[in-house]
Protein backbone atom coordinates (compact mmCIF):
# COMPACT_ATOMS: atom_id res chain seq x y z
CA UNK A 1 0.00 0.00 0.00
CA UNK A 2 1.36 3.43 -0.75
CA UNK A 3 0.44 6.65 1.50
CA UNK A 4 -0.10 9.68 -0.80
CA UNK A 5 0.71 13.18 0.59
CA UNK A 6 -2.30 15.30 -0.08
CA UNK A 7 -1.69 18.15 -2.66
CA UNK A 8 -2.02 21.23 -1.52
CA UNK A 9 -3.93 23.81 -3.49
CA UNK A 10 -4.22 23.84 -7.60
CA UNK A 11 -0.52 22.44 -7.95
CA UNK A 12 -0.21 19.55 -11.08
CA UNK A 13 0.67 16.27 -10.92
CA UNK A 14 3.68 16.93 -12.48
CA UNK A 15 4.95 20.13 -10.67
CA UNK A 16 6.89 18.73 -7.26
CA UNK A 17 5.01 19.24 -4.13
CA UNK A 18 6.27 22.23 -1.36
CA UNK A 19 7.25 19.33 0.59
CA UNK A 20 8.87 17.90 -2.21
CA UNK A 21 10.98 20.91 -3.03
CA UNK A 22 12.19 21.25 0.56
CA UNK A 23 13.09 17.70 0.57
CA UNK A 24 15.34 17.98 -2.49
CA UNK A 25 17.05 21.09 -1.42
CA UNK A 26 17.57 19.51 1.76
CA UNK A 27 19.11 16.44 0.04
CA UNK A 28 21.55 19.04 -2.03
CA UNK A 29 22.35 20.74 0.94
CA UNK A 30 23.34 17.03 2.66
CA UNK A 31 24.98 16.29 -0.31
CA UNK A 32 27.11 19.22 -0.33
CA UNK A 33 28.22 18.70 3.37
CA UNK A 34 29.23 15.31 2.79
CA UNK A 35 31.35 16.45 0.40
CA UNK A 36 32.93 18.75 2.38
CA UNK A 37 33.54 16.46 5.17
CA UNK A 38 34.68 13.86 2.78
CA UNK A 39 37.46 16.53 1.72
CA UNK A 40 38.38 17.55 5.12
CA UNK A 41 38.74 14.23 6.32
CA UNK A 42 40.94 13.51 3.53
CA UNK A 43 42.64 16.62 4.36
CA UNK A 44 43.45 15.97 7.72
CA UNK A 45 44.35 12.17 6.81
CA UNK A 46 47.14 13.89 4.16
CA UNK A 47 48.40 16.36 6.69
CA UNK A 48 48.84 13.41 9.43
CA UNK A 49 50.46 11.96 6.73
CA UNK A 50 52.66 14.14 6.28
CA UNK A 51 53.25 15.10 9.88
CA UNK A 52 54.44 11.30 10.22
CA UNK A 53 56.85 11.43 7.39
CA UNK A 54 58.52 14.58 9.06
CA UNK A 55 58.48 12.78 12.33
CA UNK A 56 60.46 9.94 10.84
CA UNK A 57 62.89 12.21 9.15
CA UNK A 58 62.95 13.92 12.61
CA UNK A 59 64.08 11.06 13.92
CA UNK A 60 66.52 9.67 11.07
CA UNK A 61 68.26 13.06 11.96
CA UNK A 62 68.72 12.38 15.26
CA UNK A 63 70.37 9.53 14.36
CA UNK A 64 72.27 10.80 11.75
CA UNK A 65 73.78 13.40 14.53
CA UNK A 66 74.34 10.85 16.57
CA UNK A 67 76.27 8.62 14.98
CA UNK A 68 78.26 11.86 13.59
CA UNK A 69 78.73 12.79 17.20
CA UNK A 70 80.88 9.13 18.09
CA UNK A 71 82.77 9.49 14.63
CA UNK A 72 83.96 13.24 15.59
CA UNK A 73 84.75 11.64 19.04
CA UNK A 74 86.96 8.92 17.65
CA UNK A 75 88.45 11.16 14.88
CA UNK A 76 89.66 13.77 17.72
CA UNK A 77 90.77 11.00 19.79
CA UNK A 78 92.80 9.76 16.60
CA UNK A 79 93.99 13.02 16.19
CA UNK A 80 95.06 13.31 19.70
CA UNK A 81 97.35 9.95 18.90
CA UNK A 82 98.86 11.34 16.28
CA UNK A 83 99.41 14.42 17.46
CA UNK A 84 101.44 12.74 20.02
CA UNK A 85 102.73 10.18 18.07
CA UNK A 86 104.15 12.93 15.64
CA UNK A 87 105.84 14.74 18.43
CA UNK A 88 107.78 11.81 19.75
CA UNK A 89 108.76 10.98 16.21
CA UNK A 90 110.00 14.50 15.72
CA UNK A 91 111.84 14.42 19.30
CA UNK A 92 113.67 11.05 17.85
CA UNK A 93 114.48 13.33 14.32
CA UNK A 94 115.91 15.69 16.51
CA UNK A 95 117.60 13.30 18.14
CA UNK A 96 119.15 11.21 15.21
CA UNK A 97 119.96 14.55 13.30
CA UNK A 98 122.11 15.78 16.44
CA UNK A 99 124.25 12.57 16.41
CA UNK A 100 124.93 12.67 13.11
CA UNK A 101 125.83 15.62 13.37
CA UNK A 102 128.03 14.96 16.00
CA UNK A 103 129.55 12.18 13.85
CA UNK A 104 130.02 13.88 10.84
CA UNK A 105 131.55 16.52 12.96
CA UNK A 106 133.81 14.47 14.58
CA UNK A 107 134.89 12.54 11.61
CA UNK A 108 137.15 14.74 9.88
CA UNK A 109 139.03 15.45 12.94
CA UNK A 110 140.52 11.98 13.48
Amino acid sequence: MSTRLPISGPAAPDQPSPEATALEAATRRLSAALEALEAAVERRCDADRDEDELAARIHALGADRSRLADELDGALVRARALERANREVAGRLDSAIDTIRTVIGEEPSS
